[in-house]
């Protein structure tokens, strides 16, 4: 599962999270690695500086075209100290500013720990410097960092990449779904049939699992759904119409394709005669379900749809 949702990750922000087209991504190597565009020494020596090229495309860069801020005290061009012990403490400060930046936008990061962004030649040298700190000065205020943890480097590896991972959907959480707009879901107690059927709450602390933005998109989910599973399947080849349902998530209740079908359906209709009506209405064995989600992928593919969907 949580592969799968690192591909997605990485599928949506390399296609859609930078301007001027797509920049492929791989979570967490170039992430980590292109954090800054240029590396110099500090201003005591001769400067050097050392390009990783102007279209190369930085975390900084991805959250100013999703956000339209900066960072503060962090430039698009940001560089870097030579010395790698002052580069890792100031990427440390980076990804701290980073984490405070993202936690008061609504992010909710309690498990990420900056260290955890860095390379791992990096968080070597963070746990030797705060290993020497915490002897040197155990009994000061100077010495604030209570939690230390220590892994090996396998064990890194997989935390990285589960931070980076957590991170990039919560830089979504905070500035792509706000996005959606509740002014064109139309109330569910207007559609014939489903008077009775409960309404997903719009308010924000009616939920804890999801936000107000997720909930406006179950709503829509529910609205299509309902409005259109008798007219995609009234002639379907293999079952009768679908039942009515609640949806209230976005994995078991969208497993079938079903749901999903009939948002298209919604939009491109003439898939209905071509694609929909092929679909199992009652799917109960795997075959069943692989089934209907091929057919769904190959009714995204005919119209075009911009996104690297396979199953």
């Amino acid at each position: 599962f949580f592969q799968k949702t690192l591909t997605a990750v990485k599928n949506w922000f390399t296609l859609f999270g930078w301007s001027n087209g797509q920049n492929p991504i791989s979570i967490p190597h170039s992430l980590r690695r292109d954090i800054c565009k240029a590396q110099m020494t500090s201003s005591h020596e001769k400067d050097f500086k050392q390009n990783l090229g102007k279209d190369t495309k930085t975390l900084y860069d991805m959250l100013f075209h999703l956000s339209g801020q900066l960072l503060p005290g962090i430039t698009l061009s940001q560089s870097l100290p030579l010395d790698p012990v002052e580069r890792m403490l100031q990427l440390h400060r980076q990804h701290s500013t980073l984490l405070a930046f993202l936690k008061s936008q609504g992010a909710y990061l309690p498990h990420i720990l900056p260290e955890f962004l860095l390379e791992p030649d990096d968080y070597k040298r963070w746990i030797k410097v705060q290993t020497v700190l915490k002897v040197d000065v155990k009994n000061s205020d100077i010495f604030s960092n209570k939690h230390l943890f220590i892994l090996e480097d396998s064990t890194f590896e997989k935390m990285s990449k589960r931070a980076w991972t957590d991170l990039l959907l919560q830089i979504y959480k905070v500035f792509v779904l706000p996005r959606v707009s509740s002014h064109s879901v139309t109330d569910l107690s207007n559609l014939e049939g489903v008077q009775n059927m409960p309404r997903i709450k719009s308010e924000p602390l009616s939920s804890n699992i999801y936000s107000p933005y997720e909930r406006t998109i179950l709503t829509w989910l529910n609205e299509h759904y309902e409005k259109n599973r008798k007219t995609v399947w009234k002639d379907c080849q293999k079952g009768e119409v679908p039942p009515m349902r609640w949806i209230v998530n976005f994995d078991r209740d969208l497993l079938d394709g079903l749901v999903l079908a009939a948002q298209l359906a919604a939009y491109c209709p003439y898939l209905i005669a071509t694609h929909f009506v092929r679909m199992y209405t009652n799917p109960r064995t795997p075959e069943q379900f692989l089934h209907n989600c091929l057919i769904l992928v190959n009714a995204m593919h005919a119209v075009s749809l911009a996104i690297d969907i396979k199953v």
